[in-house]
């Protein structure tokens, strides 16, 4: 039965990662058709993060109440209905409306999921899981360059994205009494979260978590980590457009192929972690991703764009599982649980504001500036990275005294 629920689990990430990179694919051509100025595109997606963090904030009770099945079901449901509303929106503020239950739905499958990872499966198949992440978020520009290379509308790109949604929602509700089966009942799951909460949370108020060494750093890593990855995913086909002379369609595909290098780098992780530690595929991943925005940022041909594309996208793919993994050894089991969860807001923050912040000053620029900010932010990252792993080498040698 876990090998069902794994393949179930992986098909939902599947489904949470298709939409997140479709709007950077398809704005080029969706721009005209609303006559919407560029920095837009950044506006709806800080709707789609927004949505995120109000139902990952909330997923705790409505995970308690419903089960991961149920969340997961209704999740998906909705990004599909949102897609298919997305095909045929008729102005951008029907676009904006859309993204809040885009958001939404993608907020609960991913704190549920990632949750029941952790707690029923080994450390591996975290990275594995947002390999699948990539997986859709590959699929979702390749689709859209399809349609665009084709002569077809991005409607139709968003339309078959949906369709595909509904399918993986068919398969969730044919799924749920295996959930029913798995999972405690909801006294229960409430019971086993105040022992949980009592015993990994003491009653320490945020000011004192912060206080923990370390933390602020990782929660600086976080905020730079995903607004690389946004960034690039949002903004990366109107670099190429723009600046480097490439079809809409030919940066779409482009695009993919940045998803592709974080799906392929976490497939390969998982097998790498039973070799090498959390915090050398940290430092790693994070050198690899430096040298992709350098080839972005050196004016060479449009071909090393994708080299740069693929490096980041590659060196990406480590860092955010890792460092998740990570969290119980930097700050001890007793913290982690809340600890976890400040990451992860600050993670979805920065894919909320950076983004945008870049396409402000695009538009009052040009994206040329996108490679020397992404080189910016991960230079960012690598500090506060290494200066976590001061701090954790100095509090074992005090521990060893």
């Amino acid at each position: 039965m876990s090998t069902i629920f794994l393949i179930i689990i992986y098909l939902a990430f599947i489904s949470l990662g298709l939409p997140d990179s479709m709007l950077g694919a398809a704005w080029p051509m969706m721009r005209p058709d609303f006559t919407a100025p560029v920095d837009v595109a950044g506006l709806l997606s800080m709707i789609v993060v927004a949505g995120t963090i109000i139902s990952s904030l909330a997923s705790g009770m409505v995970l308690q109440k419903l089960g991961t099945g149920k969340v997961t079901f209704i999740s998906v449901a909705v990004t599909a209905l949102a897609l298919l509303g997305f095909s045929y929106s008729p102005s951008i503020i029907w676009l904006a409306v859309l993204c809040l239950p885009l958001g939404l739905g993608a907020g609960s499958i991913d704190a549920g999921l990632n949750n029941y990872v952790a707690t029923h499966y080994k450390a591996h198949h975290m990275s594995w899981l947002h390999c699948f992440w990539g997986v859709g978020a590959m699929l979702g520009p390749i689709i859209m360059s399809r349609y665009i290379a084709a002569g077809d509308s991005w409607r139709q790109g968003y339309l078959t994205v949906s369709l595909i949604q509904f399918v993986l929602v068919i398969l969730l509700f044919i799924a749920l009494p295996l959930w029913k089966r798995a999972e405690p009942t909801g006294e229960s799951m409430a019971a086993a979260t105040d022992v949980q909460q009592e015993v990994i949370s003491p009653q320490i108020p945020v000011a004192g978590i912060l206080r923990i060494k370390g933390v602020k750093l990782a929660l600086v890593t976080f905020l730079f980590y995903c607004g690389v990855e946004a960034t690039l995913g949002l903004w990366g086909s109107s670099f190429l457009v723009n600046e480097k002379g490439l079809s809409a369609a030919t940066a779409a595909g482009w695009v993919s192929l940045y998803y592709g290098g974080i799906t392929v780098g976490r497939l390969v992780t998982g097998f790498v972690t039973f070799r090498f530690n959390n915090r050398q595929l940290i430092r790693t991943g994070i050198l690899i991703s430096m040298l992709g925005a350098l080839l972005l940022l050196l004016p060479l041909p449009a071909v090393y764009s994708l080299f740069g594309f693929i490096l980041v996208g590659l060196g990406s793919a480590p860092i955010f599982p890792c460092m998740l993994h990570e969290t119980p050894t930097r700050f001890g089991k007793e913290h982690s649980q809340r600890i976890m969860g400040y990451q992860m807001a600050m993670a979805y923050t920065g894919g909320a504001f950076l983004p945008p912040l870049l396409g402000w000053i695009a538009a009052r620029s040009s994206f040329v500036i996108l490679p020397f900010i992404l080189v910016g932010y991960i230079v960012i990252m690598l500090i506060s990275s290494e200066k976590i792993n001061v701090v954790m080498n100095k509090r074992k040698d005090e521990v060893s005294i």
